[in-house]
């Protein structure tokens, strides 16, 4: 089911870039043309803008005795083209906690900061994003890129937990609606690998994105 879910995460990314590769060279040698289609009606193809994001929900990690379903969060930024009528191309970078932290527990005796008893992921993102709008706000979207990880775990039967840390990869796919040229918000499925020392720590999240355009 994973390397289905996987599969659909990267062909979204890439059914969101083949637009921007189809666009006539004219568009990078020229000046901004008139706004029109879904994306972004009001902006000009060939402009830009700067935009931040945040994610909640939860991820999963079967991975030693840590088979849960903790709470995610992850900040997101950068910069996306309006590359045709109905299609964003960017770039950004993030940063992701996929279960290490119980928020709600700083409104009783309980830990908030959890690092030492779970074995979830955190660590910085880096990639591209596209976006297709497919009707009046209605938009997939797509991204992929470079996971900088860290995370403890356990070796088949070692009762003793490692420290790791490496550069992996990461994909996602979404749904979402824009309510103006300035906010949306959307569901997403996201896949981190992260594998090092035959220990496995690849998770998967599903969250509530919400994304503001400047």
């Amino acid at each position: 089911m994973k390397k289905t879910l996987l599969a659909l995460a990267i062909t979204s990314a890439s059914l969101c870039a083949l637009p921007a590769l189809a666009q006539d060279d004219t568009l990078s040698n020229s000046a901004p043309t008139s706004a029109s289609g879904n994306y972004q009606p009001n902006q000009a193809v060939g402009s830009g803008n700067w935009f931040i994001g945040a994610n909640v929900g939860q991820a999963h990690v079967a991975q030693g005795p840590y088979n849960d379903h903790p709470t995610t969060y992850a900040l997101t930024g950068g910069y996306r083209w309006k590359v045709g009528p109905d299609v964003g191309l960017g770039v950004d970078i993030g940063y992701n906690d996929l279960g290490n932290f119980r928020l709600k527990n700083a409104f009783n005796s309980d830990e908030v900061n959890l690092t030492d008893r779970r074995n979830a992921l955190r660590g910085w993102t880096a990639g591209v994003n596209g976006r297709i709008n497919v009707w009046q706000g209605l938009y997939v979207s797509g991204r992929a890129g470079v996971y900088g990880w860290r995370g403890h775990g356990y070796s088949n039967q070692d009762v003793n937990r490692h420290s790791l840390d490496k550069v992996d990869y990461y994909a996602g796919a979404g749904v979402g609606y824009d309510f103006n040229d300035n906010f949306s918000l959307g569901l997403a499925y996201d896949y981190y690998h992260a594998r090092k020392h035959g220990i496995s720590l690849s998770s998967d999240t599903a969250t509530v994105s919400a994304e503001y355009r400047f």
